[in-house]
């Protein structure tokens, strides 16, 4: 028997060794659904499947390269890490790089982030003279792409997802399918994509029937990790891969399906069985987490779902510590509370690293953040904006966009703007000048920009011949080259210049390991590195803060301790879910993933009315969540929040010494689809 074998309890070794045919693993929270599917991986290897005809989809690269780091140190062969693992995305943009020429895609498209493909979203509105519906302004760009996302990744129609998702937004129909007609047409002759594009012209692709078998035949197994967050698109393309062989293993709980606001539809894992005949369900239940009293409260809580697979957490661990429901006077109290409780568990050894704070919405930490900076606690708040969302770092990059794919119209626009003496009129001037030169970056001295930016404009001439050049420097001295000319535009246009450049020395840190322009750029529009974003795998800082996160954003953490804020009704579950009973649903969910990430401890808070409401001024009086019956009320100690208060004046015992892509017909079919619906 491998010793690897040895290692995983007998649920976990049952998925681990299962042979062929579709398999669904549901696996509870902190059950080691990662140890499982790599084990999944090593056994396939180990029976003789080829490594490069085993497809491994994570929702991140991060999860997918420690899945088959698992693997190989599980094994002897040194052929594993050819495993075709990563993102629906990456693996989709590599799937269309190499078959390009079946799709009619040059396959040196680059890939816009949701931001850049909002901002092409706006420039195509304003192009076609778009301004408003009904007499109305026109939805914001973001809600336009939202629109658009939605119909692609969810199945529906224009008109279902409009009635469904923006029944309050004055569109029409017609106009709208003349904007998302143009938007296809617009990337299409600028050779690039956005996030949608990736999956569904994999899924087109698929739709060519010697290709479908092919890659049928090609990947003798299709593993999927976090599969209760795929969405419609995602399951058909799944679907497609598996025709005549139907090896498939997904692993997902159901009980942590809450991204439903980001397209992801329960209904994939929930009908899995329907999808895949004589699937074989395998359960997880063994939870290496959390003390059995927290698992409880969670299988309680979970326990009373209408849809779901029947499942039941136990642990392994010792300790009977039970939950806690503190009642506060109000929110004040309620923070407060919390600010002393976690000084509290400091002083008995519980570092703040391995404390944490959860909530439904990110607004609701805001009377929490007042107190700590009054108790000097330091903290950092997950969830906030992405690293690639920053001005500067999209400033930079779209100069290494541009060397890369000359007719990327966003990165030229953005470039344009930033150099003096060039306005909006002068920029789309010089583009149209640049796109009827053959956009060859060899053209750009022929281009007349306004006197005032000749000599900049210059100098960008100078550094694009540096890096587009037949033999160009590897990317890092890309952006050594792109700097030396930015920096001075940064410092006359943003404050906090020499904070922005740490940033940019950051990313010049990330080029160092990439292997081409292209595969950079591809890695960051892919897996985007965030300033806000909480990985549970990067080893602890020197500085001691405490975690503030949204659930949604400690979906896969765990801490120690863990205190859970407002839990009201109309809180969470939120009020906007109230009526509907899919969303009421994900909500329960959504407080069962909270209760989950704790270990040792679980403080779950209640403030019975709020001094202050984003919505509204004067107390409100609150009640209960609805989720916390009298069962699971049952299961937890209820305690005063003041009776850890009363008597206190001022901050005590305050840490002040912490630091705070079937043919060409396919490429005409994206923009063909945007016809009328009759």
């Amino acid at each position: 028997m491998c010793n690897w074998l040895q290692e995983l309890n007998p649920q976990q070794r049952a998925a681990a060794e299962f042979g062929e045919g579709p398999l669904l693993v549901i696996a509870g929270a902190g059950s080691g659904k990662t140890k499982t599917l790599a084990a999944r991986v090593s056994s396939l290897v180990a029976r003789g499947c080829d490594p490069g005809r085993i497809m491994l989809l994570t929702f991140t690269r991060r999860a997918a390269r420690e899945m088959v780091y698992r693997a190989q140190t599980t094994s002897d062969d040194p052929e594993i890490p050819r495993v075709w693992g990563g993102t629906f995305h990456s693996v989709g943009a590599r799937l269309l790089r190499t078959y390009a020429d079946t799709l009619g895609l040059n396959p040196e498209f680059t890939i816009l982030d949701s931001t850049d493909a909002a901002d092409l979203m706006d420039m195509v509105r304003r192009e076609i003279g778009l301004t408003g519906f009904q007499g109305k302004r026109a939805p914001m760009k973001k809600t336009l792409l939202g629109i658009y996302s939605k119909i692609l990744n969810t199945g529906l129609s224009l008109t279902q997802t409009l009635t469904r998702f923006y029944p309050d937004i004055p569109v029409e129909g017609d106009q709208l399918r003349g904007l998302f007609r143009r938007f296809a047409e617009y990337k299409q002759q600028r050779n690039v994509l956005d996030y949608d594009d990736l999956l569904l012209l994999w899924s087109k692709l698929l739709d060519h029937q010697p290709l479908q078998e092919h890659l049928d035949q090609l990947f003798v197994h299709v593993l999927v990790d976090e599969y209760q967050d795929t969405n419609h698109l995602q399951a058909e393309i799944l679907r497609k891969m598996r025709i005549n062989c139907h090896n498939i293993t997904v692993v997902g709980d159901d009980a942590q399906s809450i991204y439903g606001f980001r397209g992801a539809d329960i209904h994939n894992i929930l009908d899995f069985p329907k999808q895949f005949p004589q699937t074989t369900i395998l359960k997880l239940e063994i939870n290496y987490r959390s003390q059995q009293p927290i698992l409880d409260l969670a299988n309680r809580i979970i326990g009373c779902a209408d849809q779901q697979y029947t499942k039941v957490l136990r642990t392994t661990r010792k300790g009977d510590n039970r939950p806690l429901f503190v009642h506060a006077m109000d929110d004040q109290a309620e923070a407060q509370y919390v600010a002393r409780s976690v000084l509290i568990r400091r002083e008995e050894g519980i570092p703040l690293t391995r404390q944490a704070v959860l909530f439904r919405s990110a607004f609701q930490s805001a009377q929490l953040e007042v107190i700590l900076a009054k108790y000097n606690i330091p903290f950092r708040k997950f969830g906030g904006l992405r690293f690639l969302e920053s001005a500067h770092i999209k400033d930079i990059l779209a100069i290494l966009r541009i060397a890369e794919n000359p007719k990327d119209p966003i990165a030229w626009m953005r470039i344009l703007l930033l150099i003096p003496g060039i306005g909006p009129t002068s920029a789309a001037r010089l583009l149209d000048q640049f796109n009827a030169l053959g956009a060859n970056p060899a053209c750009l001295e022929q281009l007349q920009p306004p006197p005032k930016a000749k000599a900049t404009f210059q100098q960008f001439t100078q550094l694009m011949a540096a890096i587009t050049n037949p033999n160009p420097p590897p990317p890092h001295e890309q952006l050594e080259k792109a700097y030396r000319f930015y920096a001075p535009l940064m410092e006359a246009k943003y404050e906090n210049a020499r904070t922005r450049a740490r940033d940019l020395e950051e990313l010049g840190a990330i080029a160092q390991s990439a292997a081409n322009r292209r595969q950079f750029l591809t890695d960051l529009a892919l897996e985007p590195v965030s300033t806000g974003a909480f990985n549970p795998h990067t080893p602890p800082t020197e500085d001691e803060v405490l975690t503030l996160s949204t659930i949604h954003s400690a979906k896969g953490c765990e801490w120690d301790v863990v205190y859970l804020l407002h839990a009201a009704e109309g809180m969470i579950p939120s009020s906007m879910s109230m009526h509907d009973q899919d969303q009421l649903a994900e909500e329960r969910r959504l407080l069962y993933v909270a209760i989950t990430r704790a270990r040792d401890s679980l403080s779950i808070c209640f403030p019975a009315q709020y001094q202050s409401s984003p919505f509204r001024s004067g107390h409100r009086l609150n009640q209960r969540t609805s989720f916390l019956d009298r069962a699971a009320m049952a299961l937890m100690d209820t305690v005063s929040a003041g009776d850890l208060l009363d008597g206190e004046t001022a901050p005590v015992d305050a840490p002040t010494h912490l630091n705070p892509r079937i043919g060409k017909n396919a490429m005409q079919s994206m923009i063909d689809m945007w016809e009328d619906e009759s």
